[in-house]
This record gives structure tokens, C-alpha cells and sequence, in this order.
């Protein structure tokens, strides 16, 4: 799952989980502290808190530790969801892909495309709206560990290959011990024009999470969080 080579040694160097959720997103129970403190567990470098559809968490999170913790949002448009980086003003979910898009752009966001080929998800994209917003996003998600489809990692990585995308990763956790099953290692940034040099420099790591971690979101659904 290698991007390019990038030394993990180097101090310039962030191991980043672009993909996790806290409490405030309907289906997580993991609070932002604790978040936080499995960041410092894991020695991740950087970590990008993408709720549905809300930025609350996010920031909360990013003001216990505003060095590790970036703000993010997973959002839900009409066609799929979007996985964005550096969000200063919440999305609504419920827009075009291209709506959606161009919100992010005037923000100077940093936009992925979230599990496109998990298609157990209500988020997966058909094939020709993935292809149609190209154009307009910096990147695709090669790696989330807990897609649930058997090649959906496998095919988003060939489909950022053929079409020569730069690549996010994420453990999409939902539980603070999830947090770091995926990341890329990347040289160092500070913000979204930053993300998209280093970006196709990144090494994508990942392990797949065990079925039940899906269990972690039916227990929050139901009204039991962190």
C-alpha cells in the first residue's frame, strides 16, 4: 500500500489517521479526551476528527490538544460522503456532491472521497458520480479499516492508481482503541495548501478492524456513548 518513499524516522515526519469520529457523530462512543489520549498512546503525529455532518466534536477535541487534533468533517451529500480536512464552517449533508464541493473549495478545505467502494455503506458512490467530481477533490480514501466489502480497499487503491490520485487513510474509528488501525505517514504541514504538496509523498498503512467493532456503532445508536 505504499505511496512513494518517505523515511518514518524523520522528526519532519506525522503518522496521520484522517478519519475518526467522537460521540457527536450518531454512531461513536468515544469521547474527544478520549481521542486525545489514545493520539498520545499510539504516537500518531496528526489526527483528523471527521463527524457526520458536524464539526462540534472536532473542535472540541482540537482545543484539548490543538497540536495533534485537526478539525475535519465526514459529510453525507446526495451522491456519497465526502471526507474533508481543515473545515473551518460545518457542511450540511444533504447537498449536491458539486454543492458540496464547492463549500469545501471557498473554504480552502482539503477534500478526499470517504470509502468509495464499500458499497455496504449508505455512503458509496456509483461509479460515474465518483468520476465525475475528480476534477474538484485532492484525493481518495485507499485505506479504511473498517470497510466492510471485501475489495473496497483493493479498489481504491487501483482506482487512485488509474486515475493518479493522491491517497488518504483512516481507521474510521468509532471507539478511541480503533484510532491508528490506518494512516499515512507524511512529511510535515500545517495546513490544506500544505496537505497537497506532501500528499502523494505519503505512505498508507492499514490493518483491517474485526467485525465487531461494528457492534461499537449499533451500542451508540442506541443512546450509549462515551
Amino acid at each position: 500500500m505504499d505511496n512513494m518513499e518517505v523515511n518514518p524516522m524523520d522528526p519532519l515526519v506525522y503518522r496521520v489517521d484522517f478519519h475518526c469520529h467522537t460521540k457527536y457523530s450518531h454512531d461513536s462512543v468515544a469521547s474527544p479526551q478520549g481521542l486525545v489520549n489514545r493520539c498520545a498512546q499510539m504516537g500518531l503525529g496528526r489526527v483528523v476528527i471527521t463527524d457526520h455532518n458536524t464539526i462540534e466534536g472536532a473542535l472540541e477535541a482540537q482545543q484539548l490538544d490543538p497540536v495533534h487534533m485537526i478539525v475535519g468533517e465526514e459529510i453525507m451529500t446526495r451522491s456519497g460522503e465526502l471526507l474533508a480536512v481543515f473545515v473551518k464552517e460545518v457542511v450540511p449533508a444533504g447537498l449536491s456532491a458539486q454543492e458540496t464541493i464547492q463549500i469545501l473549495r471557498d473554504q480552502d478545505a482539503f477534500i478526499s472521497i470517504s470509502h468509495p467502494f464499500d458499497h455496504y455503506r449508505k455512503g458509496s458512490w456509483s461509479l460515474d458520480d465518483l468520476i465525475s467530481i475528480l476534477p474538484w477533490v485532492d484525493a481518495v480514501e485507499g485505506f479504511n479499516s473498517r470497510c466492510m466489502f471485501k475489495d473496497a480497499n483493493k479498489q481504491a487503491i487501483q482506482f487512485a492508481a488509474r486515475y493518479n490520485l493522491a491517497m488518504t487513510a483512516g481507521s474510521d474509528a468509532h471507539a478511541a482503541f480503533e484510532l491508528g488501525a490506518a494512516s499515512v505517514s507524511l512529511k510535515s504541514f500545517a495546513n490544506a495548501e500544505d496537505l497537497r504538496k506532501v500528499i502523494r509523498e505519503g505512505k498508507v498503512t492499514g490493518q483491517p478492524s474485526p467485525w465487531w467493532v461494528h457492534l461499537v456503532s449499533s451500542y451508540a445508536k442506541i443512546g450509549f456513548k462515551g
